[in-house]
């Protein structure tokens, strides 16, 4: 047995380590992007508040957070997400596994006859017999197979893999920041309705009273019946436009209830126990330089480490256009019995050492190698796209953000001098100093300008989370992971596996 474990370590030795050490030369695996010197558009408090990180929770909303949680469990992007991540993870361990050697067991077992002759006699005639004996086989043994990795393929496969596993990591959280967006979106756009609602019920409320009062007034003989006519044709379209509300509200209340999962009257329990408006924290951290604010950024993450996967395949790709060094060997013990006799035989092989190069393939391997670079190209190109789209949505969200929070005092203050008219408007109306026409105007006015306001309110709302979702929602860039300001030369392939 000391024997067979000498075998076994001997086949377990890198025997080709200096044959492995050949390289190929990647293109760059990381490359440079359109980041901005600075942002054009205003940092909220200049950028030195709190963090990013789960920015749902700052709202103080407990609801919300739930909410948000039910939907991360419902979301099927979620769950898609985190399916390819255990994939990715799958492919990259088998991506390793190929730089190891591969070792088997085999065990066989044969049972069978065979013959003996036996001859005697004299000059006139002879005789024979024969004896059969049964034999049986026991064998078992460990095979071994190696592929040196000569130019780096195998090393290219399991860097590539790795960087899809990262990305794909990225990616879910991406996901969940997206899922965490629209759940948001959805529930303060519920908000805003019910807030909506309530100014269309307020206004019917007042344009239906006016209404009475103004048929009881032309009854008498003290108002026109063309005024009365007016007052009614004013209630009436108060009330088309609160049925309307109800039924958008009960659209936009479907759409919770799909993206969280809840049935709808536990639904519509929490949210009636929870109130309807509360004012948006303050905007967290914003780093002034794009390309640092950027990098926290998971799609971004994703779409760079979608240029070095790019990078290690086109590697992988050259290196199968070289020879494959390949070792094998094999320890085994065979045991023969047959009639009482009992013998073991110890067996080991070293070999065969085997080179295949590749001579003639119709330019397959080539043009292989030409499609890899070809998709890094378009990794480069959807990196450098995906930075641009980012810097977008950042500049847009900040400027919306910044234009909606100059916009709510004017908007207070025009709800408030418009309610002060129309509570004046109506006075005068009821001591008969006003026409019916002037109130109507000065109503119209103030619902107008209150809806002006819930809308804004909606904006602003929408602003505040395009932002912090913009910024990555909070997520980290891995501390070991290189920033992507700077381009690196072409990366050599490492030598040791």
């Amino acid at each position: 047995m000391r024997r067979l474990r000498r075998i076994a370590l001997v086949l377990s030795l890198p025997l080709g380590l200096g044959l492995a050490g050949c390289g190929l030369t990647r293109p760059p695996a990381s490359v440079q992007a359109p980041f901005p010197a600075q942002w054009h558009a205003p940092l909220p408090h200049g950028g030195s508040l709190t963090a990013l990180a789960d920015w749902w929770r700052q709202l103080d909303d407990p609801l919300l957070v739930e909410l948000i949680a039910a939907a991360e469990t419902a979301s099927p992007n979620l769950a898609s997400a985190a399916a390819r991540v255990a994939e990715a993870r799958s492919t990259r361990v088998q991506a390793g596994a190929a730089l190891l050697p591969s070792l088997d067991g085999t065990a066989s077992a044969s049972r069978g006859v065979s013959g003996s002759s036996f001859g005697s006699g004299g000059s006139s005639s002879s005789s024979s017999s024969t004896a059969i004996a049964p034999v049986t086989t026991l064998q078992a043994g460990l095979q071994s197979k190696w592929e040196i990795d000569l130019f780096g393929r195998l090393r290219a496969d399991r860097d590539a893999a790795q960087q899809r596993l990262d990305s794909a990591t990225a990616k879910w959280h991406d996901a969940r920041v997206a899922v965490a967006a629209e759940t948001a979106n959805a529930y303060f756009a519920e908000r805003a309705c019910q807030l909506q609602l309530t100014v269309s019920e307020s206004d019917a409320k007042s344009r239906g009273e006016t209404a009475r009062l103004t048929d009881l007034s032309a009854r008498a003989g003290f108002t026109a019946p063309a005024d009365a006519a007016l007052a009614r044709a004013s209630a009436s379209d108060a009330s088309g436009r609160l049925t309307q509300q109800r039924a958008l509200c009960a659209v936009q209340r479907k759409a919770l209830v799909a993206l969280s999962g809840l049935d709808e009257p536990t639904l519509v329990q929490k949210l009636a126990a929870s109130p309807t408006q509360r004012a948006l924290p303050v905007v967290g951290a914003i780093a002034s330089v794009p390309a640092q604010a950027l990098s926290q950024r998971p799609d971004v993450y994703a779409a760079e480490l979608g240029v070095a996967s790019a990078s290690a395949e086109v590697g992988s790709a050259e290196a199968e256009r070289y020879p494959k060094l390949t070792l094998s060997g094999s320890i085994g013990r065979m045991q023969i019995r047959t009639s009482g006799f009992r013998e073991s035989l110890d067996t080991w092989t070293v070999g065969p050492l085997s080179l295949t190069v590749p001579l003639l393939d119709g330019g397959a391997r080539a043009a292989n190698s030409e499609a890899t670079k070809a998709r890094y190209t378009e990794a480069v190109s959807l990196y450098r796209a995906n930075v641009r789209q980012a810097v977008r949505e950042v500049e847009e969200a900040l400027v919306n953000l910044d234009a909606t929070t100059a916009r709510s005092t004017d908007a207070d203050s025009a709800v408030k001098n418009y309610q002060a008219s129309f509570d004046a408007t109506q006075a005068r109306f009821s001591s008969g100093l006003a026409s019916l026409f002037e109130l109507e105007d000065s109503r119209r006015t103030l619902f107008a300008a209150q809806t002006a306001r819930v809308s804004l309110q909606r904006e602003s709302t929408e602003a505040w989370v395009s932002l912090y979702r913009s910024m990555g929602g909070g997520w980290n860039r891995p501390a070991e992971a290189s920033s992507p300001m700077t381009s690196t030369p072409a990366a050599k392939v490492a030598t040791s596996p």
